[in-house]
């Protein structure tokens, strides 16, 4: 099992850049950064970190995030192996042809490194900027991931859907990773497992469980539903245990990857956490 990173990389804590090259250099396997373009000051959608029954402030973090594919592509240029993945790319807030070829770059010029997560999105005013109805995402992402896999793979790309056309096109660079790099859809709840049976690769849950086993079996049967092997399912946990045991637990599951969260925006505190982590990391792997 791989064990990597995610934090919410923003102007007020290290730069991408920095904190990829700590994250190779203490041995970590990848580094995941989420994304919001902005969040409008209405606040009408209620946070998800929200406690029952309240509309809780966001964390400050939110709204100073830096870009997602501009971060992972100086994270690239820096470091040899770590993998750089997305947790997640809100999908129907992008062109998805233009997130084709910038995810298409990326994954080009650094060797075939990137993993996609993939979110519907949870904020209906931030969506709404971008034109996004918030009861028709979950088509217009299905529709968006097929648009970018047929950019990714097809030497002349086409779809047509009921939200998104595209007429014949070429589009280059193909991606290192053959068809594209992995999409993992984020989230739980009988829609999302239908969803990722149907036309993901795999699934990335946030969750701090020690066993996921009965979360994964309606994901399995989505994918018998629709013919895919169940056995092909990949699996990267967001905001996984730090408990050793709890991740060895995770690893014997079949749990192909897991990402420890660090949440501080202190230069200081980063690197103290980067260096706690490691030492967790080592301890699964000495097992």
């Amino acid at each position: 099992m791989k064990i990597g990173i995610t934090t919410f990389a923003t102007s007020h804590g290290v730069t991408p850049a920095e904190l990829g090259k700590a994250a190779e250099e203490r041995g970590f396997d990848s580094l995941f950064l989420p994304e919001h373009s902005h969040i409008p000051t209405s606040r009408r959608t209620t946070w998800p970190g929200s406690r029952p029954g309240k509309n809780d402030p966001l964390p400050d973090y939110y709204t100073r995030m830096y870009d997602q594919v501009v971060s992972l592509s100086m994270i690239a240029a820096v470091t040899e192996s770590l993998q750089l993945g997305t947790s997640v790319t809100l999908i129907p807030q992008h062109d998805p042809v233009w997130l084709a070829k910038q995810v298409a770059t990326l994954d080009a010029l650094s060797g075939g490194r990137v993993i996609l997560g993939a979110g519907f999105g949870w904020n209906v005013e931030q969506g709404e900027s971008h034109g996004v109805v918030y009861r028709e995402r979950r088509q217009r992402t299905e529709e968006c991931i097929a648009v970018m896999r047929s950019l990714w793979r097809d030497e002349v790309a086409s779809f047509s859907g009921e939200q998104i056309n595209l007429e014949p096109s070429w589009a280059y660079p193909k991606p290192a990773q053959a068809s594209g790099p992995p999409i993992l859809i984020g989230g739980m709840g009988p829609r999302t497992y239908d969803a990722i049976g149907k036309y993901a690769d795999g699934w990335m849950p946030i969750t701090a469980r020690a066993s996921i086993l009965d979360r994964l079996q309606p994901i399995r049967q989505a994918f018998e539903k629709y013919g895919r092997n169940p056995d092909g399912i990949q699996v990267c946990i967001a905001g996984a245990t730090t408990d050793p045991a709890g991740l060895d637990n995770l690893r014997k599951e079949g749990v192909q990857h897991s990402l420890l969260t660090i949440w501080s925006e202190d230069r200081d505190e980063i690197f103290r956490t980067l260096d706690e982590f490691a030492l967790i990391k080592r301890e699964v792997e000495s097992g």
